[in-house]
């Protein structure tokens, strides 16, 4: 972490300046941009994109997560923002009003459901629980009652699509039913919300899980995972068209690699150290799919696919600016 991050004196980059052009030059990168696309990051709160999303001196560690949703909202190529937390718990009002006042009109998040809604199986980590089938899994009423309402109550005018985790369980798996659990969320949940599935489990990517989507207007999260099929792979297996009312996408962890391994290796996450020409040329087709659906591309961006998500989001822009 830079010495100036905290303090008084301009904020810099683990001691040096970076070799990044001026928010300028971001800001005509995100007018030649297409409409539809929102790129943004997973989380926000990384000293380590100091110089590049970060240029303001912040008093210590907890203003700058406090405070910083303001300066990243700044920053011209980023129109959205993934929030994490709140897939391991419902996030308070208050909080929510916070970020709310830190967002400019039009801004919006894809935030996680809360994996108590999400979870199908409980993992061995829950260990009253484990290897139990969650009956509250996509049960509408207890969303509504625990994540949509402080989410309409404070933070609506800036809530984008809901990411619903479907993590992985072990053993064999029921991809009928689960289409069908998809089903009757899609059917029951509130209307004025976008709905977005992300699977860790091949297995429940289905016909009928995407027909499901089609026809009740949800939406799947492409999501470049180390253990599921390619993004490309993805959009063929709904049939090469964009399943629903949206296109989101995440960028996470590239095949056969492992979350704790990368972070490791890639922190502070202030430069691209594994670039994936081939993750990026499928996230423009993606793009392209939702262009050709007159939907929204919602891209999130983490540090652990190349190493600097505002990196990697700079390099797509590029990539979409230029060709």
């Amino acid at each position: 972490m830079s010495d100036e991050l905290y303090g008084d004196g301009q904020l810099g980059l683990f001691g040096a300046r970076p070799s990044v052009p001026p928010l300028e030059r971001w800001a005509r990168l995100a007018a030649a941009l297409p409409a539809h696309v929102r790129f943004g990051t997973s989380s926000w709160t990384f000293p380590g994109w100091a110089g590049v999303v970060y240029h303001r001196a912040y008093r210590n560690q907890q203003a700058f997560v406090r405070e910083s949703l303001e300066e990243y909202a700044r920053f011209p190529l980023f129109r959205t923002v993934g929030i994490d937390r709140s897939y391991y718990g419902p996030i308070p009002e208050k909080d929510l009003r916070r970020y709310a006042e830190q967002l400019p009109p039009g801004f919006r998040c894809v935030a996680k459901v809360w994996k108590e809604i999400t979870t199908r199986v409980f993992p061995k980590q829950d260990r009253e629980r484990a290897g139990t089938f969650n009956r509250r899994f996509l049960d509408v009423a207890l969303f509504e009652d625990a994540v949509l309402g402080p989410i309409d109550a404070a933070f609506a005018e800036h809530q984008g699509p809901f990411v619903l985790e479907i993590p992985p369980a072990p053993g064999p798996v029921n991809p009928k039913g689960f289409a069908d659990a998809v089903a009757r969320f899609l059917a029951n949940a509130p209307r004025h919300h976008t709905y977005a599935f992300e699977l860790r489990d091949r297995r429940l990517m289905t016909p009928r899980y995407f027909d499901v989507l089609r026809d009740l207007g949800g939406a799947h999260v492409f999501n470049y995972w180390e253990r599921m099929p390619g993004l490309a792979a993805q959009l063929e297996a709904a049939g090469g068209s964009v399943p629903g009312v949206a296109l989101v996408a995440r960028l996470m962890i590239p095949p056969g690699k492992r979350y704790a391994d990368l972070k490791k290796a890639f922190d502070p996450f202030d430069r691209l150290v594994a670039p994936q020409p081939a993750m990026r040329d499928e996230v423009v087709e993606l793009i392209d799919a939702a262009g050709e659906a007159d939907v929204d591309a919602w891209i999130i961006a983490n540090n652990k696919a190349e190493g600097s998500s505002p990196l990697t989001v700079i390099a797509l822009a590029d990539r979409l600016a230029t060709r």
